[in-house]
């Protein structure tokens, strides 16, 4: 798992610069799955009720607003834990 993604999507201070790739990639290493239609890319994960729905921005950085949404699943299910010791 690239644990620098991972430290940048919990700090909160670079929303608008996380690549779009790298964010897929973070919520692939974090066991969801997903599917695309589009441009959506929908993750969704066993014994997580809500659904992610990515789409990227034409930069190839992805969207501020679903930054935060990935961040507080995170948080809220506790997936960082066992990644590392998360200080934020």
């Amino acid at each position: 798992m690239d644990k620098k993604t991972l430290t940048k999507v919990l700090g909160g201070l670079a929303d608008k610069n996380i690549r779009f790739q790298d964010l897929k990639r973070l919520l692939s290493d974090l066991d969801f799955s997903s599917r695309i239609k589009g441009d959506h890319h929908i993750f969704y994960r066993e014994g997580i009720a809500e659904i992610i729905n990515l789409q990227p921005l034409r930069d190839g950085k992805a969207k501020a607003y679903q930054v935060k949404q990935v961040r507080i699943i995170i948080l809220k299910y506790k997936l960082h834990q066992g990644v590392y010791d998360a200080k934020i």
